[in-house]
């Protein structure tokens, strides 16, 4: 029997809404449908929201003009372009864990996370920042739960760190959210993250877990998508 190979944040979200899901589009790799673009936009939400990562990597880094559309985190993504030149951002970082959560090149990692910037405030507090282009309301829980993955990573990735702050950019809002974490309070996460993610990765049988809410932008659904889901509502 298959099983879905490794895992990332976005993955557990997709498992633990409907495994079936995570199935379809993990294991069996089944294309998603086009999309018509909703009205009066040019773009769908998440290659905008791909789009203007890259913008904002590229102002920092030094490589491309100011992202327009972050222009409610100019002062924010100034100071951070300024830490770059410093020496003390790392940005875009791709990190791989094996399944005793080690740290592995990425193309052989089991856990695979992608960090937007990571900053070193000092040798032992380091600052996480994770720009958003969508909305904050509703998805509280699990950006949260993102940010506590981050905390721990770093202190399993970075034996010296001993404090971890995350930041949240929520760019189209002017809202921004903040989270600290101590290394012992990071470290409290190991144990429910490998029970979770280990359960995605072991699992062998995929039931649907029909809800109207994520069944409703669903690509695999009965009706409004590709059928591969026969239980969809």
């Amino acid at each position: 029997m298959q099983t879905i190979k490794s895992c990332s944040p976005s993955r557990l979200v997709d498992y633990e809404s409907c495994p079936l899901k995570a199935k379809l589009k993990f294991i069996d790799k089944i294309p998603e449908p086009e999309r018509p673009l909703p009205p009066g936009k040019t773009e769908h939400a998440n290659d905008r929201g791909t789009r203007i990562h890259e913008e904002c990597e590229a102002f920092v880094n030094g490589t491309g003009p100011f992202p327009i559309e972050a222009r409610r985190f100019k002062d924010e993504l100034e100071r951070l372009q300024k830490l770059f030149k410093d020496g003390k951002v790392s940005m875009e970082g791709e990190w791989g864990f094996d399944r005793d959560w080690r740290v592995v090149e990425w193309y052989r990692a089991w856990l695979r996370m992608k960090l937007d910037a990571l900053v070193f405030i000092t040798p032992k507090h380091a600052l996480i920042v994770d720009n958003k282009t969508g909305a904050s309301f509703g998805n509280q829980i699990k950006h949260g739960e993102q940010t506590q993955l981050y905390a721990l990573a770093t202190c399993l990735k970075y034996p010296a760190i001993e404090f971890v702050t995350t930041e949240l950019w929520y760019l189209d809002q002017d809202e921004l959210v903040r989270n600290e974490f101590s290394r012992d309070q990071a470290l409290r996460f190991y144990k429910p993250f490998d029970k979770r993610l280990k359960a995605m990765t072991d699992a062998t049988v995929f039931p649907t877990r029909p809800n109207p809410i994520s069944c409703k932008f669903c690509p695999y659904h009965p009706v409004r998508g590709t059928g591969d889901c026969k239980e969809g509502v």
